[in-house]
């Protein structure tokens, strides 16, 4: 351990408060499954995490970004390397400057849909009930049938491989369904530029589209955000339970009997019991409609 985190004149002692070693990943993930990482870092600025990625670098240990774990499944065999989480005080910042509103990746989404909607800000209410952080969001254009969180991009700040910080504009961003341009090692913050508007009105759009989402996705269980992407005007949703598939259960793991493209995990689930039941449902509406599913979560 201390050969990961001694480098030049930094020594172990000056992050004892921010590491750990074989961290299990499970409680940080939606879904409550998978292994350990061989050092988990959890840095309180972007300083201290610019610093962890630069001995990550001098050590040429693998790296890898937490944020919120709502659309993440790690392996039973864990993580090797360093998985820095980005998450929490430090990088969940929020403010607002006339139709601008900035937040730090660590912000879970529903924050700033809240300040937002209270700054009499439109634009970001189509993307209530999304789980997860911005950073997760931005990086994955996380939206729905009313709107993708990439549409209202400013501009990013990032961070590289390499601990190098830089922001990057409109014109130098793209986003597509469930994907973005944004592939440097971790989103540090994101401006959006949205549209003043009747909070009236907001709240009853914001209000419609929860209800909507609440009647039919899962309950509180463990479950992450959708499985599977929708394929070109198609609902992933739609075909896994025209394939008969709700309800199906391997292990602890099943289709939830509300919306077929959640998974739920019961007590004593495992990564195994997750991955099972995913081919299975990629195998069988393969079979039923001559569709391959894409995952939209990524998978450890």
């Amino acid at each position: 351990m201390e050969a990961f985190f001694e480098s030049g004149m930094t020594t172990l002692d000056d992050f004892d408060q921010i590491v750990r070693r074989d961290e299990p990943l499970a409680p940080y993930t939606w879904l409550k499954v998978g292994g350990p990482a061989q050092f988990l870092a959890a840095p309180r600025s972007p300083g201290e995490l610019e610093r962890v990625v630069r001995w990550c670098v001098s050590e040429d240990m693998p790296m890898r970004v937490l944020g919120g774990g709502s659309n993440l499944l790690v392996r039973e065999k864990g993580v090797s390397g360093a998985v820095i989480r980005v998450n929490g005080e430090g990088f969940d910042e929020i403010s607002v400057e006339g139709n601008m509103v900035r937040a730090g990746s660590g912000a879970l989404l529903s924050n700033v849909i809240s300040e937002a909607v209270a700054a009499k800000l439109a634009g970001l209410e189509s993307l209530v009930g999304i789980p997860g952080t911005v950073g997760g969001a931005l990086h994955g254009n996380a939206g729905g049938r009313n709107g993708d969180i990439g549409q209202f991009v400013h501009s990013v700040t990032v961070m590289t491989a390499q601990g190098e910080r830089f922001t990057r504009t409109e014109d130098e961003l793209s986003f597509d369904y469930r994907s973005s341009s944004i592939n440097e090692l971790c989103i540090l913050s994101a401006n959006f530029h949205l549209t003043e508007e009747d909070p009236a009105e907001i709240l009853r759009r914001m209000r419609t589209l929860w209800i909507m989402k609440k009647a039919a996705q899962p309950f509180s269980f463990q479950s992450a955000g959708c499985i599977f992407k929708n394929p070109r005007g198609l609902s992933a949703g739609s075909l896994i339970e025209q394939a008969e598939l709700k309800g199906t259960r391997i292990g602890q793991c099943e289709v939830s009997d509300r919306h077929a493209n959640f998974l739920i995990t019961h007590e004593g689930a495992t990564s195994a019991d997750v991955l099972s039941l995913i081919d299975l449902i990629r195998s069988k509406v393969l079979e039923t409609h001559g569709i391959e599913l894409e995952l939209e979560i990524g998978v450890w």
